[in-house]
């Protein structure tokens, strides 16, 4: 391979990921339907870039969607690595949120194109219920949390809560009742903390 050839796969690479980042901050300001040459233009990019990367306004919805969950669920090493695991879980919850309410355009976008019961989402559904399987089951053995707390019911709360993101005040509403749900799991547990994180 010559240098040329590494230094053409490196910049498409890098002008993958910066259309995608730039594409997740505008859609997340504006929705989905936000120029496509506004964009490129953001990302300092041609239009003929973005549509060699992603041949239609959906394909880079998908990219994105898919770089998001990426991001929501890769972090869960990271966050046991730098947090005690019931903090963690907590941290995560918070990003959850934040994540369905930034990315809900997207997946309507989505689920319209491509159907609810798309590989897409059978793909970004499994990545999140193994990422809060993960923390769920660190702060229970590590005794944060009760070591009856089921991950799944715990998504179904979280989906609950993430029902009202779209309304005024939803971040602190969430955050207030990612912190009861904690103290609920921490209740009885025999290494909880006396303080919520």
């Amino acid at each position: 391979m010559t240098g040329t050839t590494r230094t053409l796969r490196s910049d498409a690479r890098r002008n993958r990921e910066l259309l995608t980042s730039t594409a997740a901050e505008l859609f997340g300001e504006r929705g989905v339907d936000v120029p496509l040459e506004e964009i490129a233009r953001r990302a300092n990019v041609g239009i003929g870039t973005l549509y060699r990367h992603f041949a239609t306004r959906d394909a880079l919805v998908e990219a994105v969607y898919r770089r998001e969950v990426g991001l929501l669920c890769d972090g869960v090493d990271e966050l046991l690595r730098d947090e005690p695991a019931d903090a963690a879980l907590a941290t995560w919850m918070r990003r959850f949120a934040n994540y369905v309410a930034k990315k809900r355009g997207m997946a309507m976008a989505l689920k319209s194109v491509l159907g609810a019961d798309s590989e897409l989402f059978t793909y970004s559904h499994q990545r999140i219920r193994d990422a809060l399987g993960a923390l769920v089951a660190a702060a229970a053995d590590s005794g944060q949390i009760r070591d009856d707390v089921d991950a799944e019911d715990l998504l179904r709360a979280m989906s609950g809560i993430c029902m009202a993101t779209d309304s005024p005040g939803w971040a602190d509403r969430t955050a207030r009742l990612v912190d009861l749900l904690m103290d609920g799991m921490r209740y009885g547990a025999p290494g909880a903390r006396t303080a919520a994180s």
